[in-house]
């Protein structure tokens, strides 16, 4: 058994619902990338630590996530998730539904820069993001993040280690430059306060000043 395996069997208790968000993946054609368990439960606990109410989630995939964090809610909470692909918000929206958080959950299909743009105009501030989409985006999608971010919000990425490429100095490939990139940004950028936490695929958390 490895590090992730004995995290995720003693401290992650996925019941039915998340369990069965896998298969619904495998029926529709989409990938097994979502967030991993024990990340997840790390997302879950600091949503409650931090006491958000309002969460921006980029890329929805089949609703996983979206389950994990919506549940740390509080009654009055919301998440708005935005996906680019109809077909999984679908997924997504039956997943979220079966998990019984359709009230709190709502979804925006489109690009993801011309969402958070139209958030951003909109004035609406959040207090928590998770960020788990096209990778070539990231430091984009943090820019952004942080313009539509209540001060002292949390900003949350999955697969920053990026399967352990971006440790390679001889990895050159463009999405693990572009995470390398996110990375440091996240690391020297004066508005932030991050560190990279080895769960998972790699989750970085930070907190806007």
């Amino acid at each position: 058994m490895n590090t992730s395996d004995y995290i995720k069997t003693l401290f992650v208790q996925e019941d039915e619902v998340l369990k069965s968000v896998s298969a619904s993946l495998a029926k529709n054609n989409m990938p097994q990338i979502s967030v991993r368990g024990e990340a997840a439960k790390l997302l879950y606990l600091l949503v409650k630590i931090s006491g958000a109410k309002n969460i921006l989630e980029i890329g929805s995939l089949g609703g996983y996530s979206s389950i994990w964090l919506a549940r740390a809610l509080p009654d009055n909470g919301k998440l708005t998730s935005l996906e680019l692909e109809p077909a999984y918000v679908e997924v997504a929206q039956n997943n979220v539904k079966k998990a019984g958080l359709e009230k709190k959950v709502m979804y925006i299909v489109g690009e993801a820069r011309e969402s958070l743009s139209r958030l951003i105009s909109s004035g609406e501030k959040f207090d928590f993001f998770f960020i788990d989409a096209d990778k070539e985006n990231y430091d984009t999608y943090l820019e952004l993040a942080i313009q539509c971010a209540a001060p002292g919000a949390i900003i949350a990425a999955d697969n920053v280690l990026w399967d352990g490429k971006v440790l390679d100095p001889q990895n050159d490939e463009e999405l693990t430059e572009a995470i390398r990139k996110f990375n440091e940004k996240a690391a020297r950028d004066s508005r932030l306060e991050s560190l990279l936490v080895p769960i998972g695929d790699g989750l970085l958390v930070s907190r806007v000043k």
